[in-house]
């Protein structure tokens, strides 16, 4: 059975099923709609396997199982999405579906649905499959990691149905993101009476950002934000606190660690100053290896025979693939091909809905 044939067949059917999960708006933190969205996908998943929930203070998390021929593999796919209720609607122009995370990555549970029920209907067999289907990705996995470490421990290859690039090629690397708070104490002075007697914390927040911005190295791709600042009272009082929040993107751990060591490295300057640095890496990078690239030549191969050009894309954001690089080839990227992720006309293309669907089919009916 011919995949891209029988997913055109099905193309408009496809439309309708994306229109109804995308129309469930289900931002992260919100419960409401993290429920309707989640109750979505247990009515169109259980037909196809065992599902389970497990509720977490920010949403429920969905373990699907589907029994293979043994090997095992674990798809990541997260339902929050980062916009507001009501940002902009559901609408079709032209290839276009646009809507609120269609791209990312409410397509790709459609996709996933699709590339399962032609594997049925053809009679292609597959490893064992684990899915889980997340409520947080987009603050940071902070509930959903522990489960996914744990499933990616027992998997033998790890799928992640994150968008492609803006080119449509998958990502085998993601650098590692980092979130540090540098906090300088001062001491508080009445600045037209005795400013002599304080100790200004914006000052010496002023030195320091200068070394933390020395610390970044973009001939090794890493950067270093410092992004964010607050401090100080009132105009006529010597800054007691100023607080600095970085941003830290790395393609290695040796250059996360570089950093680190440069941060708590830090020392003051002012007379009397205190430093206090608190936060860490928020996500690890996805480095490749000889395994997650072989799993990518295997999915290259396929794409080739739907008549796809894939490239090893490398991106800076992060994903719940850079968690389970560690313990499992992971390969990420796979799902729709679209544009403007996060944004107001974020879209998919519907004329390549086929293709990427028959690519995930193959890839798990190869693995």
């Amino acid at each position: 059975m011919d995949p891209l044939a029988w997913m055109n067949a099905r193309l408009s059917e496809f439309v309708r099923d994306l229109e109804a999960l995308v129309r469930l708006e289900s931002p992260s933190r919100d419960l409401e709609g993290l429920g309707r969205a989640a109750g979505f996908l247990k009515e169109a998943f259980s037909p196809l396997g065992l599902l389970e929930e497990r509720p977490l203070s920010t949403g429920p998390l969905l373990r699907f199982r589907r029994a293979g021929r043994g090997g095992r593999v674990l798809l990541l796919l997260h339902y929050d999405t980062v916009h507001p209720r009501g940002a902009f609607p559901f609408r079709l122009e032209g290839d276009l579906a646009i809507g609120p995370g269609v791209y990312d990555m409410k397509g790709s549970f459609v996709q996933l649905l699709y590339a399962l029920r032609f594997l049925e209907e053809a009679g292609l067999s597959h490893p064992d499959l684990t899915a889980l289907f997340t409520p947080d990705e987009e603050i940071g996995s902070p509930e959903s990691r522990p489960f996914i470490e744990e499933e990616a421990r027992r998997a033998d290859w790890v799928l992640v149905l994150e968008p492609p690039t803006p080119e449509g090629d998958l990502k085998v690397a993601r650098k590692g993101v980092g979130l540090y708070r540098l906090r300088a104490l001062g001491r508080a002075a009445h600045q037209g009476v005795e400013p002599e007697k304080g100790v200004n914390a914006i000052l010496e927040l002023a030195h320091q950002t200068l070394r933390v911005a020395a610390l970044e190295d973009r001939g090794r791709g890493t950067t270093l934000g410092p992004n964010r600042v607050q401090g100080g009272t009132a105009t006529n009082v010597v800054a007691e606190e100023a607080v600095l929040e970085i941003d830290l993107r790395a393609w290695t751990l040796e250059e996360v660690q570089r950093v680190e060591a440069g941060l708590k490295a830090l020392s003051p300057v002012l007379e009397g100053a205190r430093l206090e640095l608190t936060g860490g890496l928020n996500r690890p990078p996805m480095e490749p290896t000889p395994a997650s690239l072989a799993l990518f030549e295997k999915a290259r191969d396929l794409g080739r025979r739907l008549g796809l050009d894939l490239k090893p894309g490398r991106v800076g954001g992060g994903s719940d693939g850079n968690f389970t690089t560690p313990f499992a080839p992971t390969l990420d990227g796979l799902g729709l091909f679209g544009r403007d992720a996060h944004q107001k006309r974020e879209a998919v293309h519907l004329g390549e809905v086929p293709r990427r669907v028959a690519l995930l089919a193959l890839l798990l009916s190869e693995l």
